[in-house]
């Protein structure tokens, strides 16, 4: 008897994850999350998963307890006899931790992948991990989507002159790389260099920008201070306009205030991290219709590389 799709989702990604069960065309399954009077989770799913494919979509942003609840709905699911369970993470947190960058830190990336395996998740489905090379810290089947899909068709209806394409550090060179082949568009790399996390002290590019729309392309987008400084550094030496496209909205910290004072023309985001407020330089676009399309893929045993453009 083929097992039939039940979608589930954490409390973090409720609004995503209704769009992508409306997208597959089910409802999301009934589950009871409880929060103890000292703030210790439980979940419980209300309705029997026994032999079916469950999908249970949680971005695991802060605070830690997104990540807890992802855990708790996979040991709960494999308990109750789930055939498959796969972790569709939209936004993969712990993900900058992808190595030691110096003595005696932990790599976070690596800890949740193994927490997760060890959890019971059979598969998991994730979107534009901060490194590609993440996929090899887990030994079961890694989806992993691009945000390229939504966003260049969105790019290319903008029909903007003089398009060059630019990466806001070193890292992510390969990913403008991509894009600027795909819209046959110049290349331009910033080299950035930070006082600690999250502060940078100085900015340069290489590359041509004067007379040039510029669009600053990267995985996601956290206090956006580099953001602001390129698009400040990148006008100041002719650019026409700056635009930054960012498939995780973190936005910590003064993020908000700091996109909304600066001199970008627009930030364009996904969905996989809801916003904490609105912003008129912010556009979102959903994820929701590549991850609903790619679960009846992975469902039905069918190829998903259809879906990826760059």
């Amino acid at each position: 008897m083929e097992s039939q799709v039940r979608l589930f989702s954490g409390t973090a990604s409720e609004t995503l994850a209704q769009k992508i069960a409306k997208e597959y065309g089910i409802k999301l399954g009934n589950l009871i999350h409880y929060r103890f009077s000292d703030g210790e989770l439980q979940v419980s799913y209300e309705e029997s998963i026994r032999g079916q494919s469950v999908f249970i979509i949680q971005s695991t942003m802060p605070p830690a307890d997104n990540l807890m609840e992802l855990l708790l709905l996979i040991d709960a699911a494999k308990r109750a006899s789930a055939r498959h369970i796969v972790a569709v993470i939209p936004y993969y947190g712990y993900a900058r931790q992808d190595r030691k960058d110096k003595p005696r830190v932990a790599i976070g990336a690596k800890l949740v992948a193994d927490m997760l395996a060890a959890a019971g998740a059979t598969r998991v489905m994730t979107m534009d991990l901060h490194a590609d090379q993440i996929q090899g810290f887990f030994n079961v089947p890694v989806d992993h989507l691009y945000a390229s899909t939504i966003f260049l068709p969105y790019i290319q209806s903008l029909n903007l002159p003089n398009l060059t394409i630019a990466a806001p550090d070193m890292g992510g060179s390969k990913r403008a790389n991509a894009y600027a082949k795909h819209l046959n568009a110049e290349l331009v790399i910033c080299y950035k260099q930070r006082v600690k996390h999250n502060e940078v002290e100085n900015m340069t590019a290489i590359g041509e920008i004067e007379g040039r729309n510029i669009i600053l392309v990267d995985d996601l987008v956290d206090t956006g201070g580099t953001l602001c400084k390129a698009a400040e550094m990148m006008l100041g030496r002719g650019a026409l306009s700056v635009r930054a496209v960012c498939t995780h909205p973190v936005l910590s910290g003064n993020a908000y205030e700091n996109i909304n004072n600066s001199k970008l023309t627009e930030l364009i985001v996904t969905d996989t991290i809801p916003l904490k407020q609105h912003s008129d330089k912010i556009k979102v676009l959903s994820v929701a219709p590549l991850f609903a399309k790619v679960i009846h893929s992975v469902h039905h045993y069918e190829s998903i590389s259809t879906n990826f453009i760059v």
